[in-house]
């Protein structure tokens, strides 16, 4: 009941950081899935530059969230865009992974049957391949979402913003309080998107397609 009455007072507060915390997120993860279901799409038709993509994307995954956090801080300062463009480093690999996959994934006698219609390679793209990987796709834009949603808390250690400012707030002032009014909002967004996004992921799935 007390921690009931804390948030409470808090309210405002929480929902200011609350709000940060979700625009940075959808900004991050709208600015992935625009950089990377292209350039997804351009690898399945360009496998010569495939491992060189996924060895770059994956080496940024190697690098610790407050290591590439800091590596920003020269090239942008302090403050939200050094934040959003480390996170949107860390939201691409699913994303990029699951579009190719999902791409790849397709039937090609369906894409022949495709062809055999006449449909030329935009068409087949637009039309079989990116309906028949959407749940594949969605499924990646699933997991980056719920990275970032957990990751965005650190971006209050370069002056981000978010609900990560509480935290870092609670931890400064030994307030146990305070840590919860951060971290419990952030748990509820991520299951909240997760479920939404969950959802979307299995309206857009193929029927009968594993």
């Amino acid at each position: 009941m007390e921690y009931l009455s804390y948030l409470s007072e808090q309210f405002p507060r929480i929902k200011d950081a609350s709000i940060e915390h979700l625009v940075m997120t959808a900004v991050v993860v709208t600015a992935a899935i625009v950089v990377a279901v292209p350039l997804g799409i351009y690898l399945t038709r360009r496998r010569e530059w495939v491992a060189i993509v996924f060895g770059i994307v994956n080496g940024i995954q190697t690098i610790p969230s407050l290591a590439l956090l800091g590596f920003m801080i020269p090239i942008f300062g302090l403050g939200y865009l050094p934040a959003v463009v480390a996170l949107f480093c860390y939201a691409l690999l699913p994303i990029l992974r699951n579009t190719v996959a999902g791409i790849e994934g397709v039937d090609k006698g369906i894409k022949e049957a495709a062809q055999g219609m006449g449909m030329n390679e935009r068409q087949i793209l637009l039309r079989v391949e990116l309906p028949l990987a959407m749940s594949a796709i969605m499924a990646g834009i699933r997991t980056s979402t719920i990275i970032i949603v957990g990751w965005a808390t650190l971006a209050a250690y370069i002056g981000g913003g978010g609900l990560g400012r509480l935290i870092m707030a609670g931890m400064a002032m030994g307030r146990e309080q305070l840590i919860l009014a951060g971290a419990f909002p952030a748990a509820c967004i991520a299951l909240a998107l997760d479920a939404i996004l969950g959802w979307l992921e299995g309206r857009m799935a193929v029927p009968g397609r594993k």
